[in-house]
């Protein structure tokens, strides 16, 4: 059992018979009333936002997420199709449920998978992936000293913003929880 005081970002519990994942909380004292915690949650199934206040004394039931490493292997329509890497059985997951991480996510890599009772409910992104340019506009010389950023068009899709200075086809470092640029790979 966890605490309503004990939440973490991150921590998943047992809600209205629904597993849901913290993703904020804030801890708010009021003057002659007791104390209460607010959340923001995702409901693990669907995808579905919750934001909910407890009292701070509310328990509720902790659940073990399993990790293992998977493989993204295809797109089939709404469908995600990866691959266990420990026993190679194919693991299918909604798309909708993991739209955040689809921009960073390309063929063949390897992320990691959280179970709940052998099922697939979402994955963990590496902290940072290496990806190339596909568009952008073209670097010219004398723009290292400048300090200014472009928008660029990346191989999965997604658009961030990198210096002047890097041009297409290049390969860069994207931080998957901010979708910033970190470097030149």
């Amino acid at each position: 059992m966890v605490t309503a005081n004990e939440f973490k970002n991150g921590i998943v519990i047992k809600y209205n018979n629904q597993l849901c994942q913290i993703t904020w909380f804030q801890h708010v004292k009021m003057q002659q009333r007791a104390p209460i915690v607010r959340t923001k949650m995702v409901n693990m199934k669907t995808g579905q936002a919750l934001e909910q206040a407890f009292r701070s004394g509310d328990a509720f039931e902790d659940v073990f997420l399993e990790r293992r490493e998977i493989q993204y292997l295809y797109a089939d329509g709404e469908l995600l199709h990866f691959m266990n890497t420990e026993d190679f059985q194919d693991v299918v997951i909604n798309k909708s449920l993991i739209e955040a991480q689809m921009l960073y996510l390309k063929d063949n890599m390897n992320v990691t998978g959280l179970y709940c009772d052998n099922e697939l409910l979402t994955i963990e992104m590496p902290a940072s992936v290496t990806l190339k340019i596909t568009e952008t506009e073209p670097g010219v010389r004398g723009d290292t000293a400048k300090s200014g950023s472009k928008p660029a068009t990346l191989e999965t899709g997604a658009t961030v913003k990198v210096p002047l200075f890097i041009g297409p086809g290049e390969m860069i470092r994207v931080d998957t929880r901010t979708g910033d640029y970190i470097e030149r790979a």
